[in-house]
């Protein structure tokens, strides 16, 4: 037997008792007669004596021989302690052991396996099962199968079928690009790795299985961030015989399940809001409501002054700023060069401050009256003490800038509290962009996303003005889930596809197994999917989702400890009838 207890286990209550325990060397404290030892495993730290007195000879040397990240078998006697730590459950007692055995020895770790280590990000990747061992990480895997069980436990309670779908896939050039796996068995020819399950719960709900759900592995060949890897973690869920206001309460209720359970949080309503909505308020359709200063559109008050750049804009747009018209022309300048940063992309920044005296000063005071910007004042519904800052521009572009803009200064300004949880729906997306440089309509979410069932005669008239029946769960600014009504009709969906720009054949080649399935008799259906990673990164108060991945890619995607990814064979390139380019193209 390796172990009687866990080295978390130990208590006042178990003095005398004989034990087991196995688990690596945490650290070393050599009096000369007496070596304390701390032993840790997975559930937390207990102390060992080895006393020159009370300890077997031979025990007491070997344990001179121990080094950090040694695992070890011990036995012997549960003491009290004399120095007790009230910061461990253990910390009441002590081992005197009575026998040790090391059952494997290690090389000196390249960083402490504490919780504030010495290692750097990179360094910690490439040695990620040393990293595991230290407490933050570890608590957030053990928080995340929490969370995944929570999830589990409302779904199937809830009659949702957990069903696993093929991640050996159809490439399809919709959407983000694929990871494609070569056959060996059809030369020259390909599968793809999901990017979700999409076209496969749609035929499950052809199959009948009116409730699924899987979490289940995704694959994106994009550009990473923090909040993004190329394989990622889905919670995928579909209904049928559903409307939206369906599936928005069921996973309205997870939600609030999960923040319950979790933070102790009720939430008695999520609120809904539209996507012109949003982006008029907020500037983005994630928007962040845990604070206010939302957007006030100004045009009409602003334009034909004679001050050029509003005059020309499509937009102009401020945000009021409570209580800064203490900022000096330091603070604001630096927010001035915040928004003309390449990352924002504004060539400038107006300001106003509505004094406390209800005077007005602001970095226009050539083109307007103190009654024209008492005008502005008045539609920010700005008070005394208030500063606004004002963007001008595409409207697009300057929307992007202006929430930038809210967002950090919400940092700055300490309003984005990680304990508070604001989510929100957004609904009523457009369903089509216009891609200027193909010079077709581009699918918002995906082409299998339904219109609004009262915008079906605008696919012919204006198909720029037709809604989706999609909608967004955004938490604290975070998307962390989105779906839509699905197209279950097989001549809306040919529709959609001529809209999209696909040609028959095309359309047949990609897709003709979805349209042959519909013919069979498809039911009205629709769902959503989560971002697993994200969501729990969200609840655990944090938005790096790398924290909560065993072993995560780094921000180029490259797997630092396995060296992933790598080159082959050439036996298997041949194998695979494949010819390396070693060439970059331009």
């Amino acid at each position: 037997m390796y172990r009687s207890h866990n080295c978390g286990a130990l208590t006042i209550k178990d003095l005398n008792k004989n034990i087991t325990l196995s688990g690596w060397v945490h650290r070393i404290r050599d009096k000369g007669f007496i070596i304390w030892v701390d032993i840790r495993d997975r559930y937390g730290v207990t102390q060992l004596i080895f006393d020159e007195k009370r300890s077997p000879n031979e025990i007491f040397k070997k344990a001179r021989k121990l080094g950090r990240e040694f695992i070890i078998k011990v036995k012997g006697d549960v003491i009290e302690r004399e120095a007790k730590n009230p910061n461990i459950k253990t910390g009441a007692v002590e081992i005197l052991v009575k026998d040790l055995s090391i059952l494997n020895e290690a090389l000196v770790p390249p960083f402490t396996i504490e919780d504030h280590t010495d290692g750097g990000e990179e360094l910690r990747m490439q040695f990620r099962y040393l990293d595991i061992r230290r407490n933050p990480v570890k608590e957030k895997l053990i928080f995340r199968s929490k969370v995944t069980m929570l999830i589990r436990e409302y779904l199937i309670k809830a009659g949702f079928i957990d069903v696993e779908t093929p991640y050996l896939i159809k490439s399809t050039p919709e959407g983000a690009r694929d990871f494609v796996v070569p056959s060996r068995s059809s030369p020259g020819q390909f599968y793809a790795l999901p990017q979700s399950p999409q076209t496969f719960k749609q035929l499950l709900m052809v199959g009948g299985i009116d409730k699924y759900f899987q979490i289940v592995k995704c694959f994106r060949d994009e550009d990473l961030r923090a909040d993004r890897q190329p394989e990622f973690t889905q919670i995928d869920c579909e209904m049928s015989f559903v409307q939206q206001d369906d599936i928005l309460a069921v996973f309205e209720n997870l939600v609030k399940y999960l923040l319950k359970e979790i933070k102790g949080i009720d939430v008695v309503k999520i609120p809904r809001m539209t996507f012109d909505h949003a982006m008029e308020k907020y500037g983005t359709d994630k928007p962040d409501i845990r604070f206010g200063m939302t957007l006030t559109e100004l045009n009409n008050v602003v334009q034909g002054k004679g001050f050029e750049i509003f005059d020309k804009s499509d937009l102009v747009v401020g945000i009021v700023v409570p209580g800064a018209t203490t900022f000096s022309r330091k603070d604001i300048d630096e927010y001035i060069n915040w928004v003309k940063r390449p990352q924002i992309g504004a060539k400038g920044m107006i300001w106003l401050k509505f004094n406390t005296d209800e005077s007005f000063k602001s970095s226009v005071d050539k083109f307007y009256t103190e009654a024209d910007l008492k005008l502005w004042a008045e539609r920010c519904k700005a008070k005394p003490g208030d500063l606004i800052f004002v963007l001008a521009g595409e409207t697009n572009a300057t929307r992007f800038q202006i929430s930038s803009l809210r967002m950090e200064l919400a940092e700055r300004l300490e309003m984005r509290n990680p304990e508070i949880f604001a989510p929100v729906w957004v609904t009523d997306f457009p369903l089509f962009k216009w891609d200027t440089e193909t010079k077709r309509y581009q699918a918002i979410h995906h082409p299998f996303t339904a219109p609004k069932s009262e915008h079906l005669d605008l696919l012919e008239k204006d198909p720029s003005a037709v809604k989706a029946s999609a909608y967004d769960l955004i938490i604290n600014g975070n998307e962390i889930g989105g779906g839509s009504i699905r197209i279950h009709d097989q001549d809306l969906q040919s529709k959609i596809f001529d809209l999209l720009g696909f040609s028959k054949k095309d359309a047949s080649e990609q897709f003709g197994f979805l349209m042959e399935a519909f013919r069979y008799g498809a039911p009205p259906h629709g769902g959503i999917a989560f971002g697993l990673d994200r969501l729990i990164a969200i609840l655990a108060g944090e938005e790096i989702i790398r924290d909560f991945i065993a072993f995560p890619k780094n921000n180029s995607g490259k797997d630092v400890m396995i060296n992933a990814p790598s080159h082959i064979d050439p036996v298997q390139i041949k194998e695979l009838y494949l010819k390396i380019d070693n060439t970059k193209g331009e």
